[in-house]
């Protein structure tokens, strides 16, 4: 099973300490945030992970090297001429999925309980072309959802934007904050390729496809998580439990 973590981030929320490392060599306790996210990836049978890179990045190059890559095969895709954002990002390490299998995508800097069997084995049962996992925590933008959880647009509700701008029936439309995890179709490369600007958010690129393709909601059961984009939430996420209440036998194959 294959997999890509997002690590290109400049990691602004997290001053001062992103002045002198990447976001993802953040220590956590006694391990920075990339080796919890690669670790938890690991008792699942992900074998091959792809990393984005830019800010640091040759920090998180040495780190890999330093402990072998864990034990699996572990790729670069470097960003460092430009920052690509997480679509242009995905698009460029396209040539890493070329199994035709369904993958898995985690941001760097989130903890959460969430089964990556389990929201794989969902993926497959529903044959979409995106699996985001959300839930009803309290944020400013939500993805938006029908009564069958397929997505329908997006809401930031502080600005009181709403995309795309003629979405209709809004107050009908279920509101989820995406937790930065997902499970993609390797089909979602065809239409990656038509995007016409090289940096752009799988969050734009979802939303010009919401009416030819299927992107669903997953909503963990008893789901926890934390986003560790601020430095207050450090020592939270220190005794957070990331690993699944209830973990699935199941592994990815």
């Amino acid at each position: 099973m294959k997999a890509m973590i997002f690590a290109a981030g400049l990691g602004t929320r997290l001053k001062p300490l992103t002045d002198a490392m990447p976001k993802a060599l953040v220590p956590i306790g006694e391990k920075p945030l990339l080796e919890h996210i690669i670790l938890k990836m690991k008792m699942v049978n992900v074998n091959e992970i792809i990393i984005n890179i830019y800010h640091f990045g040759e920090q998180i190059i040495d780190f890999l090297n330093k402990n072998n890559n864990f034990g699996i095969k572990i790729t670069i895709s470097d960003e460092r001429d430009a920052l690509l954002d997480t679509g242009g990002g995905l698009r460029k390490a396209a040539w890493f999925f070329s199994d035709n299998k369904p993958f898995l995508v985690h941001n760097v800097d989130i903890f959460s309980n969430v089964d990556f069997a389990k929201l794989y084995a969902n993926h497959l049962k529903n044959n979409v072309l995106a699996t985001l996992v959300v839930s009803g925590r309290q944020t400013q933008r939500y993805f938006l959802f029908d009564e069958n959880n397929y997505l329908q647009g997006w809401i930031n509700t502080a600005a009181n934007e709403v995309k795309p701008a003629n979405l209709q029936n809004i107050n009908n439309l279920k509101r989820l904050a995406f937790a930065g995890i997902q499970i993609l179709s390797p089909k979602v490369f065809d239409f990656l390729e038509k995007m016409p600007q090289a940096k752009f958010s799988l969050t734009d690129f979802y939303l010009q496809n919401t009416k030819n393709q299927c992107i669903k909601a997953y909503i963990p059961p008893d789901f926890k998580m934390l986003d560790i984009g601020k430095i207050d939430v450090l020592s939270q996420a220190e005794n957070f439990n990331y690993y699944p209440a209830q973990p699935s036998l199941s592994k990815f194959r």
